[in-house]
């Protein structure tokens, strides 16, 4: 049983250092791409926050604040306080980097507007995938105890099924999360091209790095979700399979 063990940490270890390293390579991409980009003034001189309450305005949305946040590269949208939060490397830069990433802030207040699927599936998921993570170690401790009882083996599997379950609401979260990103990022660049913020093919193309080196980060997000699921699953099997041995 031991040796079982040692070998899964083994194999999991090895099977997870990839994904660190992709998570390493996509967040330094985005920022040394931000970096580039932030470089490049838009020709028509909006701000990140002019922008975004420009695109609003446009989207016909009026209720949703632009505020001010704290530090780089945190933007993000808070539907429970209807507030656009552009962090300070955002908020007053002209540059390509900036807009791009206001409007992609903006494309999730239209998913919300809109009614967009994928959204309304993330956000239903937020207090579920939250209790989730909490119960599911509890519940397979718990079942996995049961099944060492001859009586109660039935009962700890049904137990240890539902913890895993529980668990791998993480993973359908970060499967979620990839398509309302994408969806977010398609509508950012439609929105700066129709709405001028964008007049020529350079200042395009640059936007369109920044928000392709963001998406990459939602990609390794999923990979390394999907591969600590499976670690943990063949943790799971291992207890329960190998007390069933005995």
């Amino acid at each position: 049983m031991f040796s079982d063990f040692y070998f899964v940490y083994l194999l999991s270890g090895l099977i997870m250092l990839p994904c660190v390293l992709i998570s390493v390579w996509a967040s330094a991409k985005v920022h040394s791409t931000f970096a580039k980009y932030n470089a490049m003034p838009t020709s028509t001189c909006w701000t990140g926050s002019d922008t975004a309450r420009m695109l609003l305005e446009r989207n016909n949305v009026y209720g949703v604040q632009v505020a001010r946040g704290k530090g780089k590269l945190t933007d993000n949208f808070n539907p429970s306080a209807m507030c656009v939060t552009l962090s300070e490397s955002t908020y007053d830069s002209t540059s390509v980097a900036a807009v791009a990433v206001s409007a992609h802030e903006v494309g999730h207040v239209v998913q919300r507007e809109e009614g967009y699927f994928f959204y309304k599936l993330r956000s239903f998921l937020v207090p579920v995938t939250n209790i989730g993570s909490a119960l599911a170690f509890p519940l397979v401790i718990l079942g996995v105890l049961l099944t060492w009882l001859s009586a109660l083996t039935e009962a700890g599997n049904i137990i240890v099924f539902i913890g895993v379950c529980l668990y791998g609401l993480s993973t359908l979260f970060s499967l979620v999360t990839l398509p309302v990103e994408l969806n977010a990022s398609s509508r950012a660049k439609a929105m700066l091209e129709e709405n001028g913020v964008l007049v020529n093919e350079q200042e395009k193309k640059a936007a369109s790095r920044v928000l392709s080196a963001a998406a990459m980060t939602y990609f390794a997000a999923l990979l390394t979700s999907l591969l600590l699921f499976f670690r943990f699953l063949l943790y799971v099997l291992l207890l329960t399979g190998g007390r069933r041995k005995r």
